[in-house]
Formats: C-alpha cells, sequence, structure tokens
C-alpha cells in the first residue's frame, strides 16, 4: 500500500464549495497542478542536458537577476 506522500504526489484533490463555479475549480486545478512541476520535469526528462550546461543556465539565470537588483537599488 502506498504512503501518503506518494498519494499526495499522484492525486490533486481540488474541494469544490456549494455554488462554486466549475470554471473556479478548473483555475484552481491547473495552478496546483502547475505548482507540482510534473510538466517541466517530464519535458527535462525528454532528453539529457549535461551538467555542465544546466551551470550555464544557472550562471547565466543568477547574473540576469543579481544584475536586475542592482538596477532596482540604483
Amino acid at each position: 500500500m502506498p504512503s501518503q506522500k506518494e498519494i499526495d504526489k499522484i492525486m490533486l484533490i481540488i474541494p469544490v464549495k456549494d455554488g462554486e463555479s466549475i470554471e473556479r475549480a478548473l483555475k484552481k486545478y491547473k495552478r496546483k497542478f502547475d505548482k507540482t512541476g510534473v510538466v517541466r520535469q517530464l519535458r527535462a526528462r525528454q532528453q539529457f542536458t549535461k551538467p555542465s550546461v544546466t551551470n550555464r543556465i544557472k550562471m547565466s539565470r543568477a547574473i540576469y537577476k543579481q544584475a536586475l537588483i542592482e538596477k532596482e537599488e540604483a
């Protein structure tokens, strides 16, 4: 039998209140699904990226964020 953590990873539960529209519940579901990162993980696993490439991407993102922070402070 799977543990509670494994069940939480498998199933998304969105409680719908009485009178709440389906569109709103669907919006909640989409938001929760995006937070799980399943699609991002699936796309990342489809093709191997070398560790040096991932490090290069991380560094470029960090440099960009730092530049934004410095620009905001000035």
